[in-house]
């Protein structure tokens, strides 16, 4: 699938585009800003768009109220159709937010319920109890997500609700040309309805990608041949900026080893996970590490490890942003124009070579030099052997590879020739990617 040699871009559209935080029935074409950034993402090297919520809403994206409209506050159908056919057009694939396992209060059906009560033909498209009342007083319960009342529970064991979503994505991928969908909380969605959603986009569309947003548990409760592709793999995302706060790199070798290691038990061997050093619900990374100067061997190994990397807009030049207290305000800021730095310069060399190697798009993991603060790590795929290596302290280390089977090697972010005999000085926070001759 054409995901799994993606290097993935994160928007958040809402906050991206300077949108007001509330609804205000107003249309103004904000997202064809993205049809500006174009020329940044293909030199980032990106090739696939992952946007948070851009259908019309409460407030901010997950409180549906209509899955068939673009939200007025970024624009029209028509709007975002030249933003995908833009997208398109440059050879970069669009994944939207589908937003099923709940919807806005102001959501068409769920409003018909709040006037008709039981006379309402939509009363069961949601877990709705007549006999009680809810915490807007609305003379009836029903339930919410996770205690949120203003994200009304979809029924979708209700065949209407199914066919109704199902109708709304394929008009996705007939209007928008979309390549794929991210589940949000896939963890809480029916498993049945993931199966009946595969076996629908499969038939609409063989090579769409189904990724699930899921925070704990065994991955491939959800990410099997009938259900989804891939999933966000939170267990590593949170290994990589522990492992080096902690400088305990152990930590992050002990994950990617179980979930990806040669022997026999690794857990998601063959498996495209989704890999990211932040995204729109948690701390930007460039605020969550105490030593700043981690960030591009944080990024190295982002795109060296097993996965599909993910960038989220904004930290490729390591803008700041703390989740607050009730508001994630702070992690979805409007950004006037793209920034390009030093960080972003290594980024972009990490995603293409990413891209251009198959042991970093298939391989399996291998630790190669493991200490508290050092790490070279071999990917493998079909003879083609690629070592990355990372030092998370602030002095040289002299790393050797007694055993490993490695003669020279080309270091593939500098186009030098490495000769390994004698171990390599990896720079303090330093970091390479090498092919093995």
């Amino acid at each position: 699938m054409w995901s799994t040699e993606s290097v993935f871009y994160q928007i958040y559209p809402l906050g991206f585009c300077g949108a007001p935080k509330e609804n205000d029935g107003v249309l103004v074409p904000r997202i064809r800003k993205v049809i500006e950034w174009i020329p940044h993402l293909k030199r980032l090297h990106a090739d696939a768009v992952y946007f948070s919520p851009v259908f019309e809403s409460d407030r901010h994206g997950y409180d549906t109220r209509d899955y068939t409209k673009i939200d007025c506050r970024l624009g029209s159908n028509a709007d975002f159709a030249e933003v995908c056919k833009a997208l398109k057009e440059n050879g970069i694939h669009v994944v939207l937010d589908g937003v099923f396992n709940h919807v806005g209060r102001g959501f068409w059906a769920f409003q018909d319920v709040l006037q008709k009560r039981e006379q309402s033909q939509y009363k069961d498209w949601f877990y709705i109890h007549f006999d009680g009342n809810s915490n807007y007083n609305d003379g009836f319960w029903y339930e919410g997500w996770e205690g949120h009342f203003e994200l009304v529970k979809l029924n979708l064991d209700n065949p209407q609700v199914t066919d109704y979503l199902f109708s709304c994505i394929k008009a996705w991928i007939e209007e928008f040309q979309i390549d794929g969908l991210r589940l949000d909380v896939a963890y809480c969605l029916n498993p049945n309805f993931m199966r009946k959603l595969r076996a629908f986009c499969d038939s609409v569309k063989p090579d769409f990608f189904l990724l699930g947003e899921i925070l704990f548990g065994d991955y491939k409760r959800i990410v099997n041949p009938e259900m989804l592709h891939s999933c966000t793999n939170y267990e590593c995302y949170k290994g990589l900026y522990s492992s080096f706060n902690d400088l305990n790199l152990f930590e992050i070798n002990y994950a990617l080893n179980r979930q990806f290691g040669k022997e026999s038990h690794a857990i998601y061997k063959g498996e495209h996970l989704l890999s990211f050093a932040d995204n729109h619900d948690v701390t930007r990374v460039a605020s969550i590490l105490k030593e700043k100067r981690h960030l591009p061997p944080l990024y190295c190994l982002l795109f060296g490890m097993p996965g599909i990397p993910c960038i989220y807009y904004g930290s490729e030049w390591g803008i700041l942003g703390e989740k607050g207290h009730g508001s994630d305000d702070a992690l979805r800021p409007e950004l006037a124009s793209p920034e390009w730095n030093e960080l972003t310069d290594a980024i972009a060399s990490f995603a293409e070579i990413h891209k251009s190697h198959k042991a970093l798009t298939h391989g399996d993991y291998k630790s190669i030099v493991l200490t508290n603060r050092q790490l070279v790590f071999e990917r493998e795929f079909e003879g083609e052997r690629i070592w990355i290596g990372l030092n998370a302290e602030d002095k040289a280390y002299h790393a050797h590879f007694n055993g490993a089977d490695a003669g020279t090697a080309t270091d593939l972010l500098r186009g030098e020739q490495v000769a390994l005999s004698g171990g390599y000085q990896m720079p303090p926070f330093g970091y390479f990617i090498w092919k093995l001759s």
